[in-house]
């Protein structure tokens, strides 16, 4: 299926590493450009390095943190024109209501619940105003399941679906779409480091953290493709009738009511 994205232009935030380089990487396999934004710049510049060997699309890199004051205004400031925004950044903290405390919790809100609100803020007017665009935001099933050992995550994720869906509701009237992608475990250290967390508090011992994993839908996390596929379409214009809504790709998960 030929997506038709060769030339255009996608901002991925949080592209340095996990689901987010692996989209970058999904998208310029369909010849679009990048602007890539993390607080690593090593890590970018190594991941642009494997893009530009393998595909003939131009990489323009971003190092900043967009939970500092001013972040999303430099970038949106830096960045002049663009097509397709994956909002990807951010990792808010596995945990109770007593092992996330409230410095954890609001550093991981600042940085993917309002980080996400404040590059839409920006970046729908500046997309809308060049002709129209797509916005997807990367959020998670844990906004699905609402477990309370990840009561910080899932109570950022609810907001985040309903802001994905209250911005998208009406975003085609602006030549605008606005979706959600809620990936369940993902096979990128992320996940296992969440793991090995949740093995130690309730098995006792952290490397027990493949008997929890081994109960997941077909004994595994997703593969990183079976997310950035998903993305590519949706940023496409065969999901052209697509807005205000949420995809689920967890194998299940959220259907069974438990995040392991």
């Amino acid at each position: 299926m030929d997506l038709n994205l060769g030339g255009k232009t996608a901002l991925i935030t949080g592209a340095s590493m996990g689901i987010g380089a692996h989209i970058a990487e999904t998208l310029a396999g369909e010849g679009v450009h990048l602007h890539l934004t993390a607080r690593s710049g090593d890590k970018l510049e190594a991941l642009k390095a494997r893009i530009t060997e393998a595909h003939d699309v131009q990489v323009t890199l971003h190092p900043l943190d967009l939970a500092a004051q001013g972040g999303p205004e430099a970038l949106a400031e830096a960045v002049a024109a663009v097509d397709i925004l994956i909002n990807n950044a951010g990792a808010i903290p596995s945990g109770d209501l007593w092992d996330v405390d409230e410095a954890a919790w609001r550093q991981g809100f600042d940085l993917k619940v309002f980080g996400y609100i404040n590059m839409c803020r920006l970046f729908y007017t500046k997309m809308k105003d060049a002709g129209g665009g797509v916005i997807i935001n990367v959020i998670g099933n844990g906004g699905e399941v609402l477990d309370r050992d990840y009561i910080a995550g899932a109570t950022g994720n609810i907001s985040l679906m309903g802001f994905t869906r209250a911005l998208g509701g009406y975003a085609l009237d602006d030549n605008m779409r606005v979706v959600g992608v809620n990936p369940g475990p993902v096979n990128t250290d992320r996940i296992y480091n969440m793991l090995r967390k949740w093995a130690e508090k309730d098995l006792g011992d952290p490397e027990r953290f493949m008997e929890l994993s081994n109960g997941y839908p077909l004994g595994r996390p997703a593969h990183c493709a079976e997310i950035s596929d998903l993305v590519a379409f949706l940023a496409s214009d065969r999901a052209g009738y697509t807005t205000g809504t949420v995809y689920t790709v967890d194998g299940g998960i959220s259907a069974r009511t438990s995040i392991v």
